[in-house]
């Protein structure tokens, strides 16, 4: 046990602004792509509920029941996606086109609002706030001439929710929200990648091109088909540091890696040990067959200490945004248990 103390350094937190907000259209039971939303101004929670009906008997108050709980928010803004509005009752019969007073969508929001204290400032954490089952109520549009104290129109929705299901006994929630100050970074990232989706990711995978045994003909030293290569091979350069990184380039060796023949010099019958350090590419037609040094030498290199590195390059699709229900953000967010 300790003293409790007051007003420790660190400990003066307060909460402001808002950012990365995503709407998220509600397709069934869940919320399967996201979009992001610019030019939000504000986000107002306002829970409403949960009033007193006092009961008495014995000339006291005997109980105090409370009435449920609703969620409700209000979000501002200055535009807003075409997304949204599809769910803010309107519809596009063409491109340019709206017409309103049509049936409003349900729909999940994601926004971040900033934790600061009296050390970081606004770089402390911040608090992510996951919001489940929303209709939105019209916005007030009041549009005023342009005049010397130019403004734009800041539109405001008042939003309703139905509560979703939590697992465990726990009752059905609107809103969840996560500070980044106590979750684990790790899995506050993997979480994240679901809420804001992922871009595609570049990644190179070396391929050695194996050292070529000296016989009389060796096919295809680097045993690949350029035709299944897509895209092509790529050499690589620099020492993969902050100062020198890796960098790669399309190798300028394509007739090695494909289905190409080499040859070396023989005596007799016996192929020798590639003395002049060269591989041979032939040409003509059998009985006058002529043989060339090939310009492929530092790939196929005759000495058993030489080689070359090869890399493909692959790319793994992103992913879209998405809205995990609670279960799946308190699971993806869980500490690891074992060793």
């Amino acid at each position: 046990m300790a003293k409790l103390g007051w007003d420790e350094t660190g400990k003066h937190l307060y909460e402001t602004g808002t950012d990365h907000c995503v709407v998220y259209p509600a397709v069934g039971t869940a919320y399967p792509k996201g979009y992001a939303w610019n030019g939000v101004t504000g986000w107002t929670e306002s829970p409403s509920g949960a009033d007193e009906t006092a009961l008495y008997a014995d000339n006291i108050k005997y109980l105090s029941l409370r009435s449920a709980e609703e969620f409700g928010a209000t979000i501002t803004a200055y535009t807003y996606p075409d997304e949204f509005a599809v769910l803010d009752g309107s519809a596009a019969p063409l491109d340019g086109v709206k017409i309103y007073q049509q049936a409003r969508r349900s729909f999940g929001l994601a926004i971040r609002t900033i934790l600061g204290n009296d050390v970081d400032g606004n770089d402390h954490g911040y608090l992510l706030h996951l919001v489940y089952g929303l209709t939105a109520s019209p916005s007030e549009r009041g549009y005023s001439t342009v005049n010397d104290s130019p403004e734009a129109i800041e539109f405001s929705w008042e939003l309703k929710s139905v509560p979703v299901a939590v697992s465990g006994d726990y009752k059905p929630t609107s809103i969840i929200t996560i500070d980044s100050t106590k979750v684990n970074s790790d899995k506050l990232k993997a979480l994240e990648n679901k809420l804001y989706g992922t871009d595609a990711v570049v990644s190179y995978t070396a391929k050695l091109n194996p050292i070529a045994t000296v016989y009389t003909e060796v096919s295809d030293p680097g045993s690949v088909n350029p035709s299944e290569q897509t895209p092509a091979w790529y050499e690589r350069s620099g020492e993969g540091t902050t100062e020198s990184p890796y960098v790669y380039t399309t190798t300028s060796d394509e007739s090695v890696v494909s289905e190409k023949t080499y040859y070396t010099r023989t005596e007799g019958d016996n192929p020798h040990s590639n003395a002049d350090g060269g591989w041979y590419e032939r040409s003509g037609e059998e009985g006058a067959y002529v043989y060339t040094l090939s310009a492929d030498t530092e790939i196929v290199a005759g000495t058993a200490s030489a080689s070359k590195t090869y890399y493909v390059k692959s790319t793994a699709s992103g992913t879209d945004a998405y809205l995990p229900l609670p279960d799946e953000v308190i699971s993806t967010l869980r500490p690891s248990t074992g060793g």
